[in-house]
């Protein structure tokens, strides 16, 4: 049987280390590759964060980086409510992201634009520094 294709994930919420959904409490575990940033617009919808990407309000959001199995993105699919269509609340994304001097390829969950309006803009782009203070 051949092995899956290795995939990376993106995370900059409530999966991040400590966060409410920590994905290193997630089975099977991630391998953690380092600190990575992406230009988007961060929202606080409510005990979570959503991304956009890009966009003329930009900000450098941090997050981390982790190889995943194909097993670990099915729970984080579930987590962040993926469904088929335009309703639902996250789309997955194949972003490029900047990680300590090189750029991988991740996946990235950014939020449905139809669920940030009218919703609080978070200035800098770290949920755990805005969640903390």
């Amino acid at each position: 049987m051949p092995q899956a294709p290795e995939r990376h994930v993106f995370v900059y919420g409530t999966l991040r280390r400590g966060g409410r959904n920590d994905i290193n409490r997630l089975q099977p575990p991630p391998e953690y590759v380092g600190m990575g940033e992406v230009r988007g617009v961060l929202y606080h919808i409510d005990w979570y964060p959503g991304l956009t990407l890009g966009g003329e309000e930009a900000v450098t959001v941090v997050g981390e980086v982790y190889r995943i199995t194909p097993e670990l993105e099915a729970v984080l699919d579930e987590i962040e409510q993926i469904v088929p269509g335009a309703d639902s609340e996250y789309f997955k994304r194949e972003v490029d992201i900047a990680v300590q001097g090189g750029t991988v390829t991740c996946l990235v969950y950014e939020v449905n634009p139809a669920r940030v309006k009218d919703r609080q803009v978070i200035g800098h782009g770290d949920w755990i520094v805005f969640h903390t203070s």
